[in-house]
């Protein structure tokens, strides 16, 4: 759906924004190699390390977990008689 495409579009233009063409380039890119493998590095660290305005300033990882163990594990079942 439309939402799908628009989060796609926006991680699009912060990888354009901070890597292709932002201060964190090395250089110019040689080969379409160099780019691949700095994108996948960049995805890496935006899953993973960056901190996140709407998760508190921690990382995605982070924030999962904490949320996770906040959760309770025991459900109450009820029974149908």
């Amino acid at each position: 759906d439309s939402y799908d495409n628009a989060l796609a579009e926006t991680v699009n233009g912060y990888d354009k924004t901070e890597l292709v063409r932002g201060p964190a380039r090395p250089g110019p890119w040689r080969t379409v190699e160099d780019l691949e493998l700095a994108t996948l590095g960049w995805v890496h660290w935006h899953n993973t390390q960056r901190l996140h305005g709407y998760l508190g300033d921690v990382p995605p990882p982070e924030f999962e977990q904490t949320f996770r163990a906040g959760q309770t594990t025991s459900t109450e079942l009820v029974g149908i008689r």
